[in-house]
């Protein structure tokens, strides 16, 4: 830790922002949206080694009860379930490690995934409430969505200092 910055157990925030990307890394990234990459037509496949089965069968359901963008997959949004798994899960283990230690390099790096993070899940909203493919549920949709459009308002406003954790 950073001598100026205090112990994690008085920045509550940011204990917050850990577990937030703890979930994002472990659940979100690299179970949830790897299945979106192993399993390109759900309509279409085979159980694959990971995720396992009840992740795969949670994520059909969820799809095509309420999720129709997740559903059918298209190259767009594909597209954005790479750039999570390639660049946001990196990022989420040195954003925990960071925000742990009271490191004030990862300030940069999250400006970048906030501005990504909140334009990604913008255009995935539109196409969900308004696209080809829209929800028959969209307060649902919207509230399960609305994490990843506030968590990142919430992470600029905590970086706007240019040494956030002293």
């Amino acid at each position: 830790m950073s001598a100026s910055a205090p112990p994690l157990s008085r920045r509550p925030w940011d204990i917050v922002f850990i577990v937030f990307w703890a979930i994002n890394f472990g659940f979100i990234t690299y179970m949830i949206d790897i299945e979106q990459i192993v399993i390109p037509d759900p309509a279409h496949f085979t159980y694959p080694l990971w995720p396992p089965r009840f992740a795969v069968d949670a994520i059909h359901w969820w799809a095509r009860s309420f999720d129709p963008v997740v559903w059918a997959r298209a190259p767009w949004y594909r597209a954005t379930i790479w750039i999570d798994s390639l660049a946001f899960g990196p990022f989420y283990l040195f954003a925990i490690r960071a925000f742990w230690a009271g490191k004030s390099w990862i300030r940069i790096p999250c400006f970048v995934w906030a501005g990504m993070m909140i334009a990604i899940v913008t255009i995935i909203l539109f196409e969900e409430l308004w696209g080809q493919t829209p929800t028959a549920s969209p307060g649902l949709v919207l509230g399960a969505n609305l994490p990843w459009l506030l968590f990142p308002c919430a992470v600029i406003a905590r970086m706007r200092r240019e040494n956030p954790f002293a």
